[in-house]
């Protein structure tokens, strides 16, 4: 047992969550201290402190609400009596939240992120074992200076390459193509490999609006013009396979371009980069030479919020492509 604390900071989610007959559902029910209070051997880990955040389902969080998250846990970890956090979430937006947080902090202390598929009133919940497991990794030395580390089924993934899989199977959590990078094993945490290329971050608040488009076939420049129309900073569009889009979008973006907008390209994909290796219509040869970002491999959600981030950090970068390429195809 370590004698600095784990602060566990509670926001809501499944893992809180109990059945409710008059809801007929699962609702909010439970606070960080009551999950805690069903897993004895937290006692032999660290002292814990509790923070409720608050007491959400995940879809409901905003890029504000994390951004508040932010700034609680970064004057939490300051504290010298503290070795780690915690965070304990809703599954829904797990991911997001995560690599929003990653973006962030700068520290050595670890922030590990949590949550459950089964309600803390089910038969079989797994949110006990996820906040046993991500406490001995916020104690841990081996978790220093690995920034964000998400901790399901004992697991330990990057932000960047986790992604839920599955809607209901407590094993939803995944890193397609790369893996975790660790573990917690019955006596220690193990770590296998460090997540490389990893750019942070220091915005004084959030200010940039993104919108996120997903390509389907048949679109065209209408949701590129709404979301200009909105006065975003930003847009980040899904494109299919290597990041080609409907050819009828092409002049939508373009004109976004100029008016200003950075226009950042992904791909639906779970795995792979966006590149420009096509020449036709709408390929992203096509779409760059209109002024667009290609985005790397990351998924469209988590590239609105790092373009979030980075144009509340530096809003010129919104005119300036090559930059933007810089930052996401890492």
């Amino acid at each position: 047992m370590i004698d600095k604390k784990v602060v566990v900071v509670a926001t809501g989610g499944t893992i809180a969550m109990k059945y409710d007959p008059e809801k007929d559902g699962l609702v909010p029910a439970c606070t960080g201290e009551d999950l805690a209070a069903a897993v004895p051997e937290l006692a032999n880990v660290a002292p814990l402190e509790f923070i409720q955040f608050s007491n959400i389902a995940s879809p409901a969080m905003t890029p504000q609400n994390m951004w508040d998250l932010h700034i609680k846990l970064e004057e939490v970890l300051a504290r010298d009596d503290v070795a780690g956090a915690i965070v304990t979430h809703g599954t829904d937006t797990l991911e997001e939240t995560s690599y929003f947080l990653d973006l962030l902090h700068n520290g050595p202390k670890p922030i590990v992120t949590t949550a459950a598929m089964r309600g803390a009133g089910d038969t079989s919940p797994d949110g006990p074992m996820n906040i046993l497991s991500a406490v001995r990794t916020a104690a841990s030395s081996q978790a220093v200076g690995l920034g964000v580390m998400v901790c399901l089924n004992e697991t330990l993934h990057a932000p960047a390459e986790v992604t839920k899989t599955h809607s209901a199977n407590p094993a939803t959590f995944q890193s397609p193509w790369w893996g975790p990078i660790g573990y917690v094993d019955s006596d220690r945490v193990v770590i296998r490999r460090k997540p490389l290329n990893v750019v942070r971050f220091a915005p004084e608040t959030l200010t940039a609006r993104v919108d996120l488009i997903k390509c389907m076939t048949g679109s065209t420049r209408d949701y590129i013009d709404f979301a200009v129309s909105q006065g975003c900073q930003g847009i980040v569009i899904e494109g299919f396979g290597r990041g080609n889009v409907p050819p009828g979008m092409v002049p939508g973006i373009e004109d976004a371009v100029k008016a200003g907008v950075a226009v950042v390209l992904t791909t639906r994909t779970p795995g792979g980069r966006v590149l420009d290796v096509y020449g036709y219509p709408g390929s992203v040869t096509d779409t760059r030479r209109a002024g667009l970002a290609m985005g790397g491999e990351i998924s469209a959600a988590k590239a609105r919020l790092k373009l979030m981030i980075a144009l509340s950090e530096k809003p010129n970068l919104a005119t300036n492509r090559d930059a933007l390429e810089k930052i996401f195809d890492i």
